[in-house]
């Protein structure tokens, strides 16, 4: 049976799930162990300069509240903190800790280390071209789990 692109949206949804359980793997293996994926959807949020609950909330694409117990989380954990915002004395910035940073990093080694096997995998070549072709058509920054 010959290939068409009809199956193409479910196998850019198979490969984002490969990205985020990479990822995750990675995470625990540097040993932060007590955190989920949708948690470092949100660190990518607050990195680098933080960000309020809401603008988290509109980032992971869940209310206020959701966005609220995630971050009440992650200060829990020493993940996050909630500091002053420099231009509106009603709102919080949250922002990340130093622990919070080294589970970024821990992060950014897994992204390094599955790019390289698909680059393995397909040949440097063909992994740079099909990056190229995916930045074509896909909007960069919205970096969020798919939930509907």
């Amino acid at each position: 049976m010959p290939a068409t692109a009809q199956d193409l949206p479910l196998l850019l949804l198979a490969a984002a799930a490969e990205v985020t359980d990479a990822v995750h793997r990675g995470v625990v293996a540097a040993g932060f162990d007590d955190i989920r994926p949708s948690h470092g959807f949100a660190f990518v949020r607050m990195a680098p300069n933080g960000a309020t609950v809401g603008e988290i909330a509109e980032h992971l694409g869940v209310t206020k509240q959701a966005a609220s117990q995630l971050v009440e989380e992650l200060v829990k954990k020493g993940y996050a903190e909630r500091n002053p915002h420099p231009s509106d004395a009603r709102a919080r910035l949250v922002t990340l800790t130093e622990r919070g940073w080294a589970a970024t990093r821990a992060a950014d080694a897994a992204l390094a280390r599955f790019t390289q096997h698909w680059g393995r995998t397909l040949g440097a070549g063909a992994a740079v071209e099909l990056r190229n072709m995916l930045a074509h058509v896909v909007t960069p920054g919205r970096v969020r789990p798919c939930a509907w």
